[in-house]
């Protein structure tokens, strides 16, 4: 009695996968919607420097207009070049982060996935910068004394990536054997 072949499941090299930088890009737009959508709502329930307790003694949400950079580095700088500088730095890192994101999102791996994170949160604070000339931050962390800067969700995306990255760039490549 004869054994059928033996079939192969895996897909054959030469078959094209489907390109998923459409998704990718879908995820970036997500980014800079729920940014929006979320800095609009604190603009309009909270005035500037108010804050609502949410977690007592840990978590608040605020109201804080950053006129710096990431955690209001910057901020007492003079304003017109260190706003024009970021949007400038801002508009260079989303054109990088556009070329990666058309050369790698072809697949959706760890990192299109990090890169589109961080390209949705470059985009949402570069608009606050070019539009209402400052960054909405809101939310507030208080861990035992230390308070952590306040941030938004923007900011929240662009760390999530560069996490992402950095666990990516860390991780043993699957192809790498031990030496015996």
């Amino acid at each position: 009695m004869s054994t059928p072949p033996a079939t192969n499941t895996s897909q054959p090299a030469n078959i094209p996968t489907r390109d998923r930088r459409p998704f990718l890009f879908l995820l970036a737009a997500v980014v800079i919607l729920l940014d929006r959508v979320t800095k609009d709502a604190i603009v309009h329930r909270i005035r500037p420097g108010y804050t609502i307790p949410v977690i007592p003694g840990v978590f608040r949400l605020s109201h804080v207009i950053n006129t710096g950079a990431a955690f209001s580095l910057m901020e007492n700088w003079q304003p017109g070049r260190v706003r024009i500088g970021l949007i400038a730095f801002s508009i260079a890192a989303a054109l990088v982060l556009l070329a990666l994101l058309w050369r790698s999102g072809k697949q959706l791996t760890v990192t299109s996935a990090a890169l589109a994170l961080i390209l949705g949160g470059a985009i949402g604070n570069l608009y606050d910068r070019i539009h209402l000339h400052h960054v909405v931050d809101f939310l507030q962390v208080t861990i035992y004394h230390y308070h952590w800067p306040d941030f938004n969700v923007a900011d929240s995306c662009i760390v999530i990536g560069a996490c992402l990255l950095l666990l990516e760039i860390f991780r043993p490549d699957p192809h790498d054997h031990p030496i015996a």
